[in-house]
């Protein structure tokens, strides 16, 4: 999977949150991009998910040679950051469920398997509005990383979480990063540890 971004920018009315961006991204390497609050790291993950059409610019995945068209690209994409929503009326079990029956997990993981992975399994049957904010990220982190997609997107993935919990992420991480595109939009160095390239938006 490769992605080319070529002077994108992005506005909202008469304001431009960026321009200019032109970066590349390939499978096998994790990328962090970092800069300051209202640069417009969350707006530029949504772009790369399909989710945003930039104001200026263009965008273009490939795999295999074969460009993939935007309408199509969610298939290809798992996300997590502070503005996705989990179900909170579902079980821990049941939200794993669901998302099981949209995208497949990586080596043909089970629910079961998920469940254990997250270190939530003794919660499994609780529904998601008695979780705290750190077993709900420990959930989402765990749902975009393990999900059998080509492109993982990573915004403030460690929010909320504790020492035990960053490491946790990081170990996840280190070992769902193959023959994928990661890149984590993050300020805290502690979340973005283990990216091999550094982008930054521009001022």
């Amino acid at each position: 999977m490769k992605i080319q971004l070529q002077g994108i920018a992005k506005r909202f009315n008469y304001e431009w949150i960026f321009q200019g961006i032109d970066w590349f991204f390939e499978e096998g390497n994790i990328y962090a991009i970092t800069g300051p609050n209202g640069s417009g790291k969350s707006t530029l993950l949504r772009i790369i998910a399909g989710l945003l059409t930039p104001s200026e610019g263009t965008i273009q995945w490939t795999s295999n040679g074969r460009e993939i068209a935007r309408e199509d690209i969610f298939r290809q994409v798992s996300v997590t950051g502070p503005y996705i929503e989990l179900i909170q009326e579902f079980t821990l079990r049941e939200n794993i469920a669901f998302h099981h029956s949209m995208k497949a997990f990586r080596n043909d993981s089970s629910v079961r398997d998920v469940m254990e992975l997250t270190g939530l399994e003794k919660h499994a049957n609780k529904t998601l509005r008695y979780f705290s904010s750190g077993m709900q990220q420990r959930l989402k982190t765990s749902l975009a990383l393990l999900a059998d997609t080509s492109i993982v997107l990573l915004d403030e993935p460690a929010t909320n979480l504790d020492e035990a919990g960053v490491d946790w992420y990081i170990g996840l991480l280190n070992q769902h990063r193959d023959g994928r595109v990661v890149i984590i939009a993050s300020n805290q160095e502690r979340e973005y540890s283990p990216a091999t390239k550094h982008y930054r938006m521009p001022a």
